[in-house]
């Protein structure tokens, strides 16, 4: 079986918890490692624990190259932020229904973006979907009536969604709907933060923010090594990956849910529904790029177990493993293979 190669570590994503918004460092460590410096920082950004890995050196380039890519973290959470009024994408919000919005050209490159990823992955991965997802409040346990979803789902639909290339400006056409990028914009700042470290002359690096992880090169001699949780445990592993230049994204039912009236709801809501998608319990998705990981762990939970495999495997260098809502654990292609070549050894 292909977890029989991975070693269990007590590395775990679930130590990534969700925290409130803020830009203050968490700790620094600094260590040895193999003659060179690991340095790992802590800061809460973009509504989570982000932790930069780096090694190089020289200690003080290697302090200068991590506080750099915090910095970039934080300069997009200010262009891209959903809670923030005068972020770019609030605009756009507060004039829907109104007019048309002249955005940045990075900002409208990651919203053309989102839209291919609507498109492949046939709505699932909807960003007008906040239109509804501001019905939920998870933290005081709030659900929203059928009545008040059935209202506002007609609002969820990304091809409604109006880019202008000549003025660069982006237009929700009906008062109410509401783009997010939740789905896509902790992958795409971590992609940019590992640029920053590498513009530094960083070659080996880990940036961690939620349930995604972005690994450039090695730990030394070694892969750095990655674990998955266990839906069912709340503690521990259920796996530990060895990576080298890769991301990998994880999307589960254990990350945010709450109990009312006896029903569990969890976070990962389905955009036909409008309501917690319930096949999977689990996703992970291995992709070159955060930007991509982070779009897909999302879109297969919402997919499902056989739609999602099925769409990995059209996707070039993208892997998954998905563990359904009985617990049964489904691996793509790729992985299947180097399950096969590992056992053999």
């Amino acid at each position: 079986m292909f977890f029989r190669f991975l070693s269990v570590l007590l590395i775990s994503l679930s130590l990534v918890a969700p925290c409130a918004s803020g830009v203050f460092a968490a700790s620094i460590q600094s260590e040895t490692w193999q003659g060179r410096h690991l340095l790992t920082e802590e800061r809460v950004l973009m509504g989570t624990q982000v932790i930069v890995k780096a090694i190089g050196d020289d200690k003080s380039a290697v302090e200068m190259a991590i506080s750099a890519a915090f910095d970039e973290i934080w300069r997009l959470e200010k262009l891209m932020s959903h809670y923030r009024p005068e972020s770019e994408l609030s605009q756009i919000n507060q004039n829907a229904g109104k007019h048309a919005v002249p955005v940045s050209q990075e900002l409208y490159d990651l919203i053309l973006k989102s839209l291919t990823f609507s498109e492949l992955t046939g709505g699932a991965f909807d960003i007008s979907f906040a239109s509804v997802g501001k019905l939920w409040n998870f933290r005081k346990k709030n659900v929203p009536t059928p009545e008040a979803v059935k209202a506002q789902l007609p609002k969820v639909n990304y091809k409604k969604i109006r880019l202008n290339t000549k003025n660069r400006s982006v237009f929700l056409p009906e008062t109410g709907m509401e783009i997010g990028l939740g789905g896509i914009g902790k992958g795409y700042a971590m992609d940019q933060a590992m640029k920053v470290l590498q513009k530094h002359g960083i070659k080996d690096a880990m940036v961690m923010a939620g349930g995604d992880t972005l690994i450039r090169g090695k730990k030394g001699d070694l892969p750095w090594k990655i674990g998955l949780r266990n839906p069912d445990q709340t503690e521990g592993v259920l796996a530990v990956l060895p990576l080298t230049d890769q991301a990998i994204s994880t999307s589960g039912d254990y990350e945010r849910f709450f109990f009312k009236d006896g029903v569990r709801y969890h976070h990962i809501l389905d955009t036909k529904t409008g309501f917690p998608a319930m096949a999977c319990r689990s996703v992970s998705i291995l992709a070159p790029e955060a930007t991509t990981s982070d779009a897909l762990s999302t879109s297969v939970f919402v997919l499902g177990p056989k739609a999602g495999l099925a769409l990995i495997e059209t996707l070039e260098d993208v892997d998954g493993i998905i563990i359904d809502r009985q617990g049964k654990v489904h691996l793509s292609s790729g992985l299947m293979a180097l399950n096969s070549e590992t056992t053999a050894k």
